[in-house]
């Protein structure tokens, strides 16, 4: 599989203005620059068969610069291929975008790593139909294209089977800060989340906020004209010369330091400095070991000290360990907690709603809640699973919840055969001794007697569709479950049970 995260393409176009050496020179220059930043880059070319690709009646048009501007920086296919060849030798990725038939059959003669779509050409479906045979992976640019368009593009190269990825693109040559538009790059991000989605600019090549921004909103590749400017030569206002590339991704390494991940580490000095404003809790009289302490045998002061209870582990079922005198910080070794389960359930509601929250899944106010719990419910983020029943009749469909690292015990049923969907994560099924991972959209089919179990590393969300369920259809492995009385070992709930945790 090719890897489109991270990858900078810098499109070389007509910027060899014809001149080999001078094409190489660039390619030499970024090379260095991909080298010294340690980057993932692919220098791209443009192949066009002018022979075919314009209209002889139109060849000597003056009118219009294209047609000028082709024939003016035309190369030969064997220039080309030195010009391909010393890209690999810079340890850079070759691209090229083909803009007809021969071209594509010319990027596979020559053994290109990857094709590039240009925005005028990701509806032109007799290229796109020879490009999705080519057997290269494929970027392609979506400059022009409304929702629905890049729609069509996504689902032909899926059916295709071919390995690509998308450019949002501004076709404006140079783009002005309000054409931009690289919020859109969320809406293609959440319509096709297994697509590595990326920027294609025309900006103003001094201007290092906007990769930035594209970044901070989920771009994961990007794309910038390059080129070299000389005594006979000029560069065109969107295409950056050495100095602006490496400015540009200098530009996107902080970024990405500054973003860092979705994963929030609490660091040291954070967890220090909060220490010192954080209140702990203090005891307003002389009390006795043995006593269930109410908010009237304590107030919340500072400082807090290490080792003391903090004002945001109060609550009303701390029973003292020791006497403890007026005025004396309230210690973790001097307190337990009793009815410490519903504060775990209750801990474990706000989670799992978190992660439906994070995973878009919304529910109507009908439903029940089941915290299963097999081992205690001291054990619950370990040995369980949070189980949402939304629909019970002849059919029925519930939501199931695991948090990481959670595990549910080997079972069967006599009576329900059910098929689980994942929707979000990862989970490693057990089907009679047979273990499957499941990947977000997989199902797994479970008959009826058959012994299953499912686990989770990094947190899973389910969709279980089943034949009706019956409460007293579940046969566990350990007979120690067996024994247990059904509210022994689930805690449920109407809603989210906030009249009854």
């Amino acid at each position: 599989m090719f890897d489109f995260k991270e990858l900078f393409v810098f499109d070389l176009a007509n910027n060899h203005q014809g001149d080999l050496t001078h094409a190489l020179k660039i390619v030499d220059e970024i090379g260095n620059i991909c080298k010294e930043n340690k980057c993932k880059g692919g220098l791209k070319l443009q192949f066009r068969d002018l022979k075919t690709f314009i209209h002889q009646d139109f060849i000597n048009d003056k009118t219009n610069q294209n047609i000028s501007r082709f024939l003016s920086t035309q190369l030969g296919w064997d220039d080309f291929l030195k010009i391909k060849t010393a890209i690999k030798k810079s340890n850079m990725i070759s691209i090229c975008t083909p803009f007809d038939e021969v071209s594509v059959d010319k990027i596979i003669e020559m053994e290109f790593d990857v094709i590039k779509v240009a925005s005028c050409s990701a509806n032109d479906w007799p290229l796109m139909e020879k490009i999705s045979n080519s057997g290269k992976p494929v970027i392609v640019s979506t400059g022009g294209l409304i929702i629905n368009e890049i729609d069509q593009v996504v689902s032909f190269f899926e059916h295709k089977g071919v390995e690509f990825s998308l450019m949002h693109c501004v076709s404006i040559y140079p783009s002005d800060i309000h054409h931009v538009q690289v919020g859109f790059i969320k809406k293609l991000k959440k319509r096709y989340p297994k697509i590595t989605i990326g920027w294609s600019t025309h900006e103003d090549p001094d201007n290092i906020d906007i990769i930035k921004v594209a970044y901070a909103v989920g771009a994961e590749m990007f794309e910038r004209h390059v080129g070299l400017a000389n005594q006979k030569y000029n560069l065109n206002a969107y295409s950056s010369n050495p100095k602006q590339i490496n400015t540009w991704i200098n530009s996107f390494l902080i970024a990405k330091k500054i973003i860092a991940g979705d994963n929030k580490i609490i660091f040291e000095e954070e967890k220090k400095a909060l220490d010192k404003l954080k209140r702990g809790i203090y005891t307003k009289q002389n009390l006795k070991s043995g006593n269930i302490l109410t908010i009237d045998d304590v107030y919340f002061a500072i400082p807090f000290i290490e080792g003391q209870v903090d004002s945001g582990a109060w609550h009303d079922k701390l029973k003292l360990n020791k006497d403890i005198d007026k005025d004396e910080p309230l210690l973790i070794s001097d307190v337990r907690s009793v009815k410490k389960e519903k504060n775990l359930i209750k801990n474990a509601v706000h989670n799992i709603k978190g992660i439906l929250n994070e995973v878009n899944i919304h529910l109507n106010p009908e439903f029940e809640v089941d915290f299963s719990h097999h081992y205690g419910i001291e054990n619950f983020y370990k040995t369980g699973a949070t189980i949402i029943n939304c629909i019970n009749r002849q059919y029925c469909k519930k939501i199931i919840v695991q948090t990481p690292g959670q595990h549910h015990p080997s079972h069967y049923h006599q009576k329900k055969e059910e098929t689980f969907h994942l929707l979000y994560g990862d989970v490693e099924i057990w089907l009679d001794g047979i273990k499957r991972n499941l990947a977000p959209g997989e199902v797994c089919h479970v008959l009826p007697g058959v012994w299953h179990s499912f686990g989770t590393e990094n947190g899973c969300v389910i969709e279980e569709i089943s034949t009706t369920h019956f409460k007293d259809d579940s046969f566990y492995k350990d007979p120690n479950i067996n024994k247990c009385k059904l509210d022994e070992r689930k805690t449920t709930v109407p809603n989210w049970g906030r009249f009854f945790l």
